[in-house]
């Protein structure tokens, strides 16, 4: 068969997948009782309505921005299915509040924290360069370890579980193989433009990017750091495009340590995982 036209992504909620196509997001749950709910609304990027935003590295920050309402929203629904409860639509405010909170929490475990800490080696080291990069990698020890803890909750392997069949199902879409669950089973749950290996490039491009700025006041260190968050944003997306377009050569030792990173992020689905991750890309095709 023919080979994917276009990308499609997905994230993995509370018994379930969001998927997101061409121009639809669809998410799948499965209740208790083993049915297969399913919600699908159309999307519009911002890209389609304001050209310069789909300009390279302006367009990474505004999908990751877009994708996190989107990734709320899918939350909230299978949240709702789990909880056998009237489904209630986020709201403008709490919307605005959840994406605050969710913001200020990155920013104080990703940016502050590690601003903070390499704040004490200031007086032991006058290299501004050096300093930089201990900052950068003091973020890079957060962010692992971070993901180390949060995959050693027991409340959160099925949704790893579910992150590794919605991997197998787009790697079945991008192969052009009919979407079952016998042709999903055989790929891997390891895929180069997951956001896991995204967010690793994000940190690595930050400690390159962040190693040629002064070192000045905490404060002024910490406000530059959250100004040029979407510069690194940017770039990264880039990054992780091209990976998934050439997964061979150069790239693929640089998107090699993301890929590792999702043996932790990711497990191994069973068949009705797959069945509703494949549910969620048909109804968002």
């Amino acid at each position: 068969m023919a080979k994917a036209p276009f990308n499609v992504g997905g994230q993995a909620v509370l018994e379930g997948v969001m998927m997101r196509a061409k121009d639809h997001v669809a998410v799948a749950v499965r209740k208790e009782n083993g049915e297969i709910v399913l919600k699908r609304e159309e999307y519009h990027s911002l890209g389609e309505r304001f050209k310069i935003l789909k300009m390279p590295f302006i367009r990474g920050f505004i999908a990751l921005f877009e994708s996190l309402i989107m990734g709320v929203k899918a939350l909230n629904f299978s949240a709702n299915q789990q909880l056998e409860g009237e489904e209630e639509d986020i709201g403008p405010f709490e919307m605005a509040i959840t994406l605050v909170l969710a913001f200020g929490f990155g920013i104080l475990l990703f940016v502050v924290v590690p601003t903070l800490l390499a704040h004490f080696l200031e007086n032991r080291v006058n290299n501004v360069v050096i300093l930089n990069l201990a900052e950068g990698t003091i973020r890079l020890v957060v962010f692992l370890l971070y993901v180390m803890a949060i995959s050693r909750m027991k409340d959160i392997q099925r949704v790893f579980e579910y992150h590794g069949a919605e991997h197998k199902t787009v790697f079945t879409f991008e192969a052009g193989e009919e979407l079952t669950v016998e042709n999903a089973r055989k790929y891997s749950t390891l895929h180069p433009r997951c956001g896991t290996g995204f967010l690793l490039i994000v940190v690595v491009v930050s400690i390159i990017m962040f190693s040629f700025l002064r070192w000045d006041t905490l404060l002024i260190r910490i406000l530059t750091r959250m100004v040029l968050l979407p510069v690194v944003a940017g770039i990264s997306y880039e990054i992780i495009k091209l990976a998934g377009c050439h997964r061979s050569g150069l790239m693929h030792w640089i998107i090699w340590p993301g890929l590792m990173l999702q043996k932790l992020t990711t497990r191994e689905p069973d068949d009705q995982q797959l069945e509703v991750a494949i549910a969620a890309l048909k109804e968002s095709l």
